[in-house]
């Protein structure tokens, strides 16, 4: 069991019979009240985020999570199909609200890490409930416009096409055929590998 001031970024908690990861918590207290924990909580099952304020007497479970490795295959009508690593025809789906931002830098074949979940009490394996991405990625530009001499009056910047079809702003240098780094998280061009 954790107490408030124990419930922190990037742990994982069950609320209301539901897994959580904590995205954000800020203690504070208000003038002369007791302390509380102002949390950013996102529904694993749902991928939906919601603000908590959790106060001294209150305690949460912490969530028993495990990473299992998985094989990404292919994207097909909102739904991303992953397969076994070892055994390529138990195949599975997840809907893009599980995934997340971070599917369309999803190579074919690549290989994550999927959560599992077991409820408290249960027994086996657990629930699949979202995956993990690495925070950085290498993907080959499929196109760049080509840069305009003087063109920085957009702030140097052009949108270029990635090889998973995924669009983001890069800089004027950047062209195709090139191999750039992503940040999974926030979507966000960091360098020319």
């Amino acid at each position: 069991m954790l107490n408030y001031n124990e419930i922190l970024g990037k742990k994982f908690i069950v609320y209301e019979g539901q897994p959580f990861e904590v995205l954000d918590a800020h203690i504070f207290r208000m003038q002369q009240r007791k302390p509380v924990n102002q949390t950013k909580l996102k529904n694993l099952f749902t991928g939906k985020v919601t603000e908590i304020t959790f106060h001294q007497a209150d305690k949460v479970e912490e969530a028993e999570i495990n990473l299992r490795e998985i094989k990404y295959l292919y994207t097909n009508k909102g739904q991303f199909w992953f397969s076994e690593v070892k055994d390529p025809s138990k195949r599975f789906s997840m809907t893009e609200e599980v995934v997340g931002k971070g599917g369309q830098f999803l190579r074919p074949n690549s290989l994550i890490n999927v959560l599992m979940w077991l409820p408290p009490g249960e027994e086996g394996e657990g629930k699949m409930i979202g995956i993990r991405l690495p925070i950085k990625v290498e993907l080959k530009v499929t196109e760049a416009p080509p840069a305009v001499k003087g063109d920085t009056a957009k702030g140097g910047n052009k949108v270029i096409t990635l090889e998973t079809g995924a669009t983001l702003n890069a800089p004027m240098f950047i062209t195709e055929g090139d191999v750039v780094r992503i940040n999974t998280e926030t979507g966000e061009y960091v360098e020319r590998a």
